[in-house]
């Protein structure tokens, strides 16, 4: 798999981020098994509780869109105004990695990024190992 573009693509996504509380923007990049690539980036709300991380805005917006295969994601991170490269990497908080896993199949990448030239892959089960998935709730 070509990293890259997906990489670019979460790295642009950041720049659209609301971040007036944290000043940290987060960008994601959702690589579909058909292809497509879905972005997303943190929108906060001064109540905080109803604010969304960037990884969930890309999967919801692809699940609004009738995907539910994905391969990869990648994620950028890291204050606002920092260029590429950032200064580290970020991986997903416990509740997205808990959205990603209910369409793990067992193989989904996920890219932590600090620029194009500059990342590491993981799988989904490394970030999060004794996950919770549907075949845990006994049906």
């Amino acid at each position: 798999m070509e990293y890259q573009p997906l990489i670019e693509a979460a790295l642009a996504a950041r720049e659209f981020a609301y971040v007036p509380y944290s000043g940290f923007a987060v960008g994601a990049a959702l690589l579909t098994k058909s292809g497509k690539v879905y972005t997303g980036c943190n929108v906060e709300s001064a109540s905080y509780t109803p604010s969304n991380c960037a990884e969930r805005t890309a999967v919801f917006k692809a699940v609004s869109e009738g995907e539910r295969e994905f391969l990869a994601i990648a994620i950028a991170a890291g204050p606002v105004g920092e260029k590429a490269p950032l200064s580290r990497y970020v991986s997903p908080c416990g509740v997205c990695r808990q959205v990603l896993r209910e369409f793990d199949k067992g193989d989904m990448q996920v890219i932590l990024c600090r620029d194009v030239e500059d990342f590491q892959v993981h799988t989904l089960a490394e970030l999060l190992p004794f996950s919770f998935a549907e075949e845990d709730m006994g049906r």
